[in-house]
Parts: C-alpha cells; sequence; structure tokens
C-alpha cells in the first residue's frame, strides 16, 4: 500500500464527513487507506463515520489522549509506505497527493512535506512553514512583533526545504515516522508539530515545503487567543526548549513575564467576533443542480442567483458571497477562486459532494459555519 492518511477528530463532525470525502477523491488513482481516530467526541462523529464510510478504520478513544498518543496510535495500524498526517477541518483538491508523492519521491533523505494552507477565506496561513523557533524569536511571534518565526526565505506559491511544519498536513515515509518514534507524547495539544519537525532535522532529514499544492484548513493558527491558549501554549514551550535547549530560571522567568504580557494584551479582542452577515452580500450559487438551488434557497432563505464558473473569466468580485457545488466545481478549482477573491470581502461556502450540508468559515480563528439542509 502507498499511502496511509490518518485523521484525528474531536467535535466536528460536519468538517469530518467534508474531509474525508474530499479524499477518497483524491485517492481514487493511488492504493491507500483511510484512518479516523476519535478522541472521545461528544457529537456524532463516530455514528457518521460508521453510517456513512463504513468502509475505513475508525478508532474510538474512551477519552482525550491528544494529538501526539492519537496519530501514534493510528500509525501503529497505518499500512501505506507514506502516512498523512491531516486535520479534520481541512479539505484536499483532487491532485494533493498524487502531486505530494510524487514530488516526496524525489527528495533524498525527506523528512515530512509540507503544503500551501489557506483559511476559509482563500488567505494564506503562514504557519505552512515556519523557521526553527528559537525562544527569541517565539516570544517575539507570542508578543505579536516577531518577524523571523516564519519561513519567509521561501515565496508562499514555491518548493523549498524548511525547518518546521505545521500538523495540519504532514506526508512522510511510515519508517521515518517511527524512526524518530512519531509525536512526542509529552505534547498533549500545541508544539508536538514543532518538536516532530525538529527531531527530524536532529535525525539528519529534511523538510519540505510544496507551495503549489493547496489545502484548505479552516481553524488556521490563530486560535482564539484566551487565557488557557496561553497557558498551553507557554506549557509547551518550556517542553520543546527543555529537550533541546538550555534553559536556566533567567530564561523562564523573562518567558514567563512575556506570556502575561501578551495574554494582558490579547484579552480585549479575544471574545470578539468579526464575522460578516452574509445576508448582506449578494449570493451566488456555483451549480448546474437545480434542485440543489432550491434546497438551500429555502434554507437560507436569501436571494440566491445560480451561476457558472465560467463568471470569473470576465470580471472580479468584491463584497459577495459564493456558494461552491463540489459536484459542479473540484476542490482544485474552488480553491483557485477563493485564493483570486481573498482580500475583497468575499465570503466562500462549500457543497461537498453527496451531502446535505454547506461549511465555511469567515475568519481563521474559529471552527467555522455548518447550514444543514431540511
Amino acid at each position: 500500500m502507498k499511502l496511509s492518511v490518518v485523521i484525528l477528530n474531536y467535535n466536528v463532525r460536519f468538517f469530518l464527513e467534508q474531509c474525508i470525502r474530499s479524499v477518497q477523491s483524491a485517492i481514487t488513482t493511488i492504493d491507500a487507506e483511510i484512518i479516523v481516530i476519535d478522541n472521545d467526541s461528544s457529537d456524532d462523529s463516530c455514528l457518521m463515520v460508521k453510517t456513512i464510510f463504513p468502509e475505513i478504520l475508525l478508532i474510538e478513544n474512551k477519552e482525550n489522549v491528544g494529538f501526539s498518543k492519537a496519530n501514534n496510535q493510528a500509525v501503529k495500524v497505518a499500512n501505506g509506505e507514506y502516512v498523512c498526517i491531516l486535520n479534520p477541518d481541512t479539505a484536499v483538491s483532487e491532485h494533493t497527493f498524487i502531486s505530494s508523492l510524487k514530488y516526496a519521491e524525489t527528495i533524498n533523505n525527506l523528512g515530512a512535506l509540507g503544503v500551501c494552507l489557506m483559511d476559509g477565506t482563500g488567505a494564506f496561513l503562514p504557519e505552512s512553514k515556519r523557521n526553527l523557533p528559537t525562544p527569541k524569536a517565539s516570544l517575539l511571534k507570542l508578543l505579536g512583533v516577531g518577524k523571523n518565526y516564519y519561513a519567509n526565505h521561501i515565496d508562499k506559491n514555491k518548493r523549498g526545504e524548511v525547518d518546521i511544519l505545521v500538523g495540519a498536513f504532514m506526508l512522510l515515509k511510515r519508517t521515518v515516522y517511527n524512526e524518530v518514534n512519531g509525536f512526542d507524547e509529552d505534547y498533549f495539544m500545541y508544539g508536538e508539530d514543532i518538536d516532530f519537525s525538529y527531531k527530524l532535522k536532529k535525525a539528519g532529514y529534511r523538510n519540505h515545503y510544496m507551495g503549489d499544492v493547496t489545502v484548505l484548513h479552516y481553524k488556521g493558527e490563530s486560535t482564539q487567543k484566551d487565557k488557557a491558549y496561553f497557558d498551553r501554549f507557554y506549557g509547551a514551550m518550556k517542553i520543546f526548549y527543555s529537550k533541546h535547549f538550555h534553559t536556566n530560571i533567567f530564561f523562564n522567568g523573562f518567558v514567563n513575564i512575556g506570556v502575561s504580557i501578551a495574554k494582558a494584551t490579547n484579552r480585549a479582542s479575544s471574545s470578539k467576533n468579526n464575522s460578516e452577515n452574509n445576508t448582506t452580500k449578494k449570493t451566488f450559487l456555483l451549480t448546474e443542480n437545480l434542485t440543489l438551488l432550491k434546497t438551500i434557497s429555502s434554507t437560507i432563505e436569501t436571494p440566491i442567483k445560480s451561476v457558472s464558473k465560467s463568471i470569473f473569466a470576465y470580471k472580479t468580485f468584491s463584497n459577495n458571497h459564493f456558494i461552491f457545488d463540489s459536484n459542479y466545481m473540484p476542490y482544485d478549482q474552488i480553491f483557485r477562486v477563493m485564493k483570486d477573491l481573498n482580500g475583497k470581502e468575499n465570503t466562500f461556502r462549500i457543497h461537498p459532494p453527496n451531502c446535505n450540508f454547506i461549511i465555511g468559515s469567515d475568519q481563521s480563528d474559529q471552527k467555522g459555519t455548518v447550514t444543514v439542509f431540511s
């Protein structure tokens, strides 16, 4: 078997369904398997997988064991030459794995391979490629003034070697994963991907970024920055530096002060929701399915115009709301349109293939929204 796609889920049932369906479309010509591991979700994620995707291997944990331990569990039963660690709140294009595997085969001593991640607005997520997070760089980043945290020496659309990749999408050989003992289970949340990337580098492997392949990642790095976030982030920093750097009481005190400042400066904005009301926008549905048009129109009760994807060849759009029917427009085309229209106050929703909902996000610090058809 060539590829095992490992998806760790926790309470994102609809995002998980879209993720699985997009992966299935992307592995039709690859000898591959999908493994879903669930960290004791309280929603009906597991029931959905067992009902809709009975052929998929589902591992149901009875408690939330965290990111590292769960992914390690899944990789232990994987059969692929390569494994891809994939977040459930992602969607891949039809060519994602074909292109990634082809590129991976050309790299000597490949560690992990990452791709260009964009959020639900079509904006590039800079955590797709990062430099080694030295204590100084991480602290400045936490305070919002760092410039060297991200790997800006490589254009977001280009390819090249980087230090650190993000755990939302990591593709690598299973033998390499096992050689470095997978993700460090001392981490529960945050920091696992940084530690893993660095372990690969220390073992003599080269991490690479592939900017010409785009993956949609609804919830970006900028999760809601409340007290719990900073406490977890700081805890992950302490674990990472204690394992890989020389620290002392003065360094720990300095970082502690920085985290306290970051908590104070971000508290005011942590609960603010800037998501715009999409009912004020013109809404376009990209489809040829008139039944879908009728269903969505009756569900969201706003005027919707059904249009052809050819409209993007003739004009640019701003302050509009677009709903993409993925049975009409493949994910690869949807991603290109979202990137092209990013920054122009447009918002986007996707109707995944054979689903009874539309899904999307208007900002990368939230999980997004789901509208289920009645």
